[in-house]
């Protein structure tokens, strides 16, 4: 298993303290708001160097504190141990992978690969269409370094264009029109290889949770055409528009991802139960979609996603889970955490920010 132990130091209300993990499943159980969550949370951070809950690093750290750390010790696919350290003060972060500094975050790529579940998945599903092309985006960054490369690039390209055409100077926001075009292509072309593989796992997925067949991701590029000049010629006879909003009308950050029953949108159509479990299986696809691309199993953070199904589905849904290499999941006290604890599950009580461990 990858992560052995983790370290902390005013991080949220977690103790300093370290604790062992271990082992092949590690489950977290305790009432709301006692730290099971900001458990999960450091193990994002150890993986992406990132929080998956807050863009505000102040916010992590603990009442009272001035800085915060975790230090995470792991196993590499070679075998060797290794650490990853993330310290944020001063409003300056600092990560360090085995001592040596990280410039930039995608260096963590591979290091430990990890695939969240969580509650604010639901967006993947409902939420506005930027949410589902950031779900698409991080399945191809997970394992795409290039592809994070060419996505930065689009996003400082979009950006400088776009000020330009608040300024009404359509000389220079053209002058991006190039390079804007030559990034957005590359860009559908990933996400349109990537949808089609990730179809093949997803839609039999959903059918075997749910008893619903047909049931795929659909992308709809904004631009509908691969070729340079037909783009360009495109963007030439949109720059009234622009001007008049101020921003560029299309392009890749105006894609869409929908999800469809044959030739029929399936959300709006869809119940609340099928919508939550659209987005828990969107998670397991990714998690097995990134083991099929690398060979190499994730980690997976399940932060109370079985709360709301019924035991029989909570069971299936597990069952399908593809295969990890390291398991964590947080559970509220009275759910039946027992019937998905093997031989190799670890399971801590968590009360305060304190953990014990039970037998």
């Amino acid at each position: 298993m990858p992560f052995l132990s983790v370290a902390f130091n005013s991080f949220r209300n977690i103790s300093d303290d370290a604790i062992d993990l271990s082992s092949k499943e590690v489950y977290f159980v305790g009432e709301n708001g006692q730290g099971k969550s900001n458990l999960l949370e450091s193990l994002y951070i150890s993986s992406y160097g990132a929080s998956f809950r807050t863009h505000n690093e102040s916010e992590i750290i603990k009442q009272g504190g001035g800085f915060y750390s975790v230090k995470s010790l792991f196993k590499e696919e070679s075998g060797k141990t290794s650490t990853v350290s993330v310290v944020y003060k001063d409003g300056q972060k600092r990560i360090e992978k085995n001592g040596k500094k990280i410039q930039d975050r995608k260096e963590l790529i591979n290091t430990i690969p990890c695939v969240l579940f969580c509650h604010d998945d639901l967006d993947f599903a409902v939420g506005e269409p930027e949410r589902r092309r950031f779900f698409i985006d991080q399945s191809l960054s997970m394992y795409d370094i290039l592809y994070v490369d060419i996505l930065r690039k689009y996003k400082r390209i979009l950006k400088s264009r776009n000020a330009y055409l608040k300024e009404q100077n359509i000389e220079m926001a053209t002058v991006y029109d190039g390079p804007l075009v030559q990034e957005g292509i590359e860009i559908q072309k990933k996400r349109k290889v990537a949808v089609l593989q990730f179809n093949r796992i997803f839609t039999d997925l959903y059918e075997k949770v749910t008893g619903i067949d047909g049931v795929s991701v659909v992308y709809e590029p904004s631009w509908k055409s691969e070729d340079m000049q037909e783009l360009l010629n495109l963007l030439a006879e949109k720059k009234d528009k622009d001007l008049i909003m101020g921003t560029t009308l299309s392009g890749p950050h105006r894609d869409r991802i929908r999800f469809k029953r044959g030739s029929q949108p399936f959300i709006p159509t869809a119940s609340t139960g099928q919508r939550r479990l659209t987005a828990l299986i969107l998670r397991i696809a990714q998690a097995s979609y990134y083991r099929e691309i690398t060979g190499k199993c994730p980690v997976l953070l399940m932060d109370d996603v079985l709360l709301e199904l019924d035991p029989d589905k909570r069971q299936h849904v597990m069952s399908l889970l593809p295969e990890y290499d390291q398991l964590f999941c947080t559970f509220l006290p009275g759910e039946p955490y027992e019937r998905y604890k093997k031989t190799t599950t670890k399971v801590y009580s968590i009360e305060k920010g304190t953990w014990c461990e039970r037998s």
